[in-house]
């Protein structure tokens, strides 16, 4: 055999060769239910897409867009790029921008029903884990943003294909394919690096580690590599910003509570419902000889996440077709009972109902301030209010500046959020575009703008020891008092510097 190993057999070898419902021969073919969840996914991501409005990272990706290049401080390129697309095609809207998610969504479900069917699953396995997968929160919430979560889930998902592919039925170009998928991946986020460094771990330490004396893993790592490559000269280039993006994000994301809500963020990224689906494939990945490689990777993601950066506890989320893939084969096997199976599905219906309104916005906008524990535990539907209304409050400040000094004025922001909504909304207003010290904003630089006046949003804290003086003007309010981040920002006019933008941008710069 290609790689040296021989198929499972007996106890080990999980549902392959089982005959499902219809008699058709297991792993045949995809079935077509997967697609029609595939198809329900991206229409129901769709229908909401244009409810609340852009999220904080989607104004920034479409600046990003607007200055396109090899690569950001905070991120490779395929996400702004994309979301550049989709303006294009679509129009600068918060559907249109959420067109390509919600189909790369959709494509997560697939490929999740396709490792099931890979690893032996009939029917129901597929259906009950593309189903799964379409239900977990984490899937409904990255699909319904244009940012780089749901690009990295898709590379996770269909890398890991791949090689089960390789693996499993034992065909070794597969690995080509594979690395042909990282390295997409590495031009969308770096972090499916662990997903590369986890599986030759798991290679290594299980018998399949033969498969690493074949050229075929190394072609497709060759293939990767090649792709990453624009990205990793942008970095080069630049002075590797992205080494200190990591650091501050570790620093920001490891409090003590970050590891104390680690274990039941995982519980929630899947559902409740779901969970022990995730507890069955684990379980059975310890079972299947030639599936132990896969355990040990999972193992390996999940423990690196939780010791470096606990507060992403989603950055376990890649892993989660796999699993869900085993999971549903066994419970296939060990479950003929045709009502119990039913069950399974409708459990997972359900839990995607109780859990919709914190990932998506079903409720009206009313609703949704009403209830103060949404904002705190829905941060990112929180985070799609009021941007627009920002922009307004801050028009009114550079409306109310006497003619001379809003001639010569310029406006400062603390963070990419309030920049990319000025930069979006600011033009019917005749604002001019917002500068800020913000991840790739600082690295834009501040180019021909004015340092005689500016309208500092947020950030006069960052401006003070620089101008003789900084007047308090306004403060935003979110549309009915939404708690997220902008609500309260204050708006101040600092006038007077004690030197040019250039003199002191370096002390601006901030990542976060």
């Amino acid at each position: 055999m290609p790689i040296g190993l021989a198929r499972p057999q007996g106890p080990e070898a999980g549902p392959t060769g089982q005959e499902p419902e219809a008699g058709q021969p297991a792993g045949t073919s995809l079935s077509g239910a997967v697609w029609w969840v595939a198809a329900l996914f991206v229409a129901v991501e769709l229908s909401v897409s244009a409810r609340y409005g852009f999220h904080r990272d989607e104004l920034y990706f479409i600046a990003c867009g607007r200055h396109l290049a090899f690569g950001y401080v905070d991120q490779p390129p395929l996400a702004p790029l994309m979301t550049r697309v989709a303006t294009i095609l679509f129009g600068t809207s918060p559907t249109g921008v959420r067109v390509i998610p919600a189909l790369v969504g959709g494509a997560i479900v697939v490929g999740t029903g396709a490792s099931a069917r890979v690893l032996g699953g009939g029917r129901f396995a597929q259906l009950l884990s593309a189903l799964a997968m379409a239900c977990a929160p984490i899937t409904l919430g990255s699909a319904h943003l244009a940012g780089t979560t749901v690009y990295d889930l898709a590379a996770w998902t269909f890398t890991m294909l791949f090689v089960l592919r390789a693996v499993v039925l034992e065909r070794p170009r597969s690995w080509l394919a594979a690395g042909s998928v990282a390295g997409i991946g590495l031009e969308g986020k770096d972090l499916i690096l662990l997903l590369a460094v986890a599986l030759v771990i798991g290679l290594l330490v299980t018998p399949t580690r033969t498969v690493l004396a074949t050229r075929w893993p190394w072609l497709g790592a060759l293939i990767a590599t090649v792709l990453w490559t624009p990205n990793l000269a942008w970095q080069l280039a630049n002075g590797a910003p992205s080494l200190a993006m990591a650091r501050s994000l570790r620093i920001e994301h490891s409090a003590a509570g970050d590891y104390v809500a680690f274990l039941p963020a995982q519980v929630i990224l899947v559902g409740i419902f779901a969970f022990p689906i995730v507890v069955i494939g684990t379980r059975h990945l310890a079972r299947r000889k030639d599936l132990r490689f896969v355990l040990v990777a999972v193992v390996v993601v999940v423990a690196y996440v939780f010791a470096v950066i606990p507060g992403r506890q989603y950055y376990t989320a890649g892993m989660l077709p796999v699993v869900l893939a085993v999971g549903a084969c066994r419970i296939e096997e060990r479950q003929p009972d045709r009502k119990r199976r039913r069950m399974w599905l409708a459990e997972l219906v359900v839990g995607a109902v109780l859990s919709i309104a914190f990932v998506l916005p079903v409720l009206p906008l009313s609703t949704f301030a009403r209830f103060t524990f949404l904002h705190k535990t829905s941060y990112d539907l929180g985070e799609t209010v009021g941007w627009p209304q920002l922009t307004d409050q801050v028009a009114k400040v550079y409306v109310n500046l006497p003619l001379p000094e809003r001639s010569s004025a310029s406006i400062f922001t603390a963070n990419y959020g309030e920049a990319g909504a000025i930069a979006l909304y600011g033009g019917a207003y005749g604002l001019p575009a917002p500068l800020s010290g913000h991840n790739n904003y600082w690295l834009w630089g501040p180019g021909h703008a004015s340092d005689q006046v500016v309208i500092a949003v947020g950030s006069v804290d960052q401006l003070r020891p620089h101008f003789a003086n900084c007047r308090f003007d306004t403060t935003i309010h979110s549309p009915q008092d939404v708690d997220n981040d902008e609500n309260g920002t204050v708006v101040s006019v600092c006038t007077g510097p004690e030197g040019t933008w250039s003199s002191f941008w370096g002390s601006l710069r901030h990542y976060g």
